[in-house]
């Protein structure tokens, strides 16, 4: 159902015909002013808790196990997040400044009916996501009820459930149903859940740090390890689909960073507060995933080094009553500490994972896919579509290896969203000059109706050169090396250039109608 308050309020500051419009609800609405409540806090808050997850403390193993050093690693990490807060500050700004939502936004660019294709490419990638939270949650709730109970490990027997075995589904399973369970609470509720899971995540988090650091006398080798490069050359050719890859990491949060912002008290709010959020948590929680891992080689042992960038497995060895290979004790001394210490750590690591997931890949396909029906679908049934489309992905398909994550997922669907962010910002900041008409956005027969042309041959055209270098990484095509394949790993930039420079050169100055 939708909200009916927010309708109201919302329908209060809109011309009359716009309650019967069908591409309007309570949802997709201008925030009223009166709900436009969060701070530079909220957005900086928003920002820490979705970068400290596991998939951005795995981000610098990736890149050291690409051959990186330490310093190398954690450039890249920066230079990416800076590059990508400059999509996201410009996109944000139309959603503080009239209230609206990533997809009625598009509709500006791509026509209220056009509009739907970013909306639907943009919710795919966050069902994947979705699908990809959810599993890293319910392994790392596995990992810590096996180290509290060994005999969970053997339920089932060697019976498996897509490709699961039957304690991962059973723990994916119940990870997911948390997930939605906060979704059905709604907007507000991810809001509140934010303020006060981040700097609790924060915290856990050092204090893995100094315990590790303390217990290894130092911090440990991999500060001391060169890079695997010889030449500038031989870094390059890592470097590059690298740093796509890390700004195809917030590439999603580039277009609907709207779903947000249209709740900012005013642009100085959101801009400082992303500012501030984004690119010094990215660093400092990859800086903490260096020395924490650095210094579990030195603790653990004779343990894999390439296991130890899990956050989780890291957990589950302390927390274990079977000593770690090449121990001779428990590294906990008493069965209390041990579970006092699972628990909290399955709790800090269920925090931070909800956390991003509900903000980073829920608040936008929900209305992404209310954007396809308006009148039938609101925030919390898109959610649940959200939802449900995230349990067929296979997400651990997508983290079997640094190359498949890197080269195949964060840089293919970047060849995706790329070219949609250089439309957005080009009709926005260049032919509209950040001027929108807020009702006719919500009217079908207004200058925005239609299907804009324009913009989807610009999109097409921005997807288009990195298909053939996609086909080939995923192994579709076979053959010999060509202009193709030396793009592709650039291919979030060229889908901004090429997408938003044929746009700018083949719209009109002002667009009265779209079709």
């Amino acid at each position: 159902m939708h909200d009916p308050h927010l309708t109201r309020e919302a329908l209060a500051e809109l011309p009359a015909d716009i309650a019967t419009s069908p591409l309007f609800n309570g949802d997709l609405a201008p925030t009223p002013l009166a709900r436009r409540t969060w701070t530079t806090y909220n957005f900086a808050a928003l920002w820490i808790a979705m970068a400290h997850c596991i998939p951005t403390y795995m981000l610098a193993g990736g890149l050291i196990t690409l051959g990186m050093s330490w310093w190398q690693a954690l450039l890249t990490i920066l230079l990416g997040n800076i590059i990508v807060l400059i999509p996201i500050l410009l996109n944000a700004h139309p959603g503080t400044k009239y209230g609206i939502p990533f997809p009625v936004l598009a509709r500006s660019s791509f026509g209220t009916v056009g509009a739907n294709v970013p909306a639907l490419l943009r919710a795919i990638v966050a069902c994947g996501w979705f699908g990809i939270q959810c599993f890293i949650g319910g392994e790392a709730m596995r990992t810590f009820i096996v180290a509290l109970w060994p005999t969970f490990a053997d339920i089932g027997g060697n019976a498996n459930f897509y490709g699961l075995s039957v304690p991962s589904a059973i723990t994916f399973l119940f990870f997911w149903a948390i997930n939605i369970l906060i979704v059905l609470k709604g907007i507000n509720a991810v809001r509140v859940f934010e303020n006060w899971s981040a700097p609790l995540i924060m915290i856990m988090g050092l204090w893995l740090l100094v315990w590790l650091v303390n217990r290894a006398g130092g911090l440990g080798p991999m500060l001391d390890r060169p890079s695997a490069f010889k030449t500038n050359a031989e870094f390059w050719v890592v470097f590059v689909p690298s740093l796509t890859g890390m700004v195809g990491f917030w590439a999603t949060l580039s277009l609907n960073i709207p779903d947000f912002t249209r709740f900012g008290r005013g642009q100085k709010q959101q801009m400082l507060g992303q500012t501030l959020g984004l690119p010094t948590t990215m660093v400092l929680f990859s800086a903490m995933a260096i020395i924490i891992t650095s210094a579990s080689e030195t603790v653990l042992k004779g343990t894999d080094p390439s296991t130890l960038w899990d956050p989780v497995v890291v957990l589950g060895h302390i927390t274990s009553a079977t000593p770690p290979t090449g121990l001779d004790a428990p590294l906990l001394d008493s069965t209390m500490s041990r579970m006092s210490i699972a628990i909290l750590s399955l709790l800090g690591v269920s925090i931070a994972t909800i956390s991003t997931n509900i903000a980073a890949n829920v608040v936008s396909p929900a209305n992404d896919f209310a954007h396809l029906a308006p009148r039938l679908i609101s925030f919390k049934t898109g959610g649940l579509i959200t939802g449900l489309l995230g349990l067929f992905i296979m997400p651990w398909k997508l983290l079997a290896s640094a190359d498949v994550y890197i080269f195949n997922w964060l840089i293919g669907y970047s060849a995706l969203l790329g070219p949609i962010a250089g439309i957005m910002i080009v009709d926005y900041w260049i032919l509209r000059k950040r001027v929108l008409d807020v009702p006719d956005l919500y009217r079908s027969k207004g200058r925005y109706a239609g299907v804009n042309w324009i913009a989807l041959c610009a999109l097409l055209l921005g997807v288009a050169p990195n298909v053939p270098g996609f086909l080939k990484s995923v192994h579709v095509i076979e053959g010999d090396a060509s202009f193709f394949d030396a793009i592709y790993p650039y291919a979030w930039f060229t889908g901004v250039f090429v997408a938003g420079a044929f746009y700018w050169m083949c719209s009109p100055t002002r667009h009265d109608r779209m079709n």
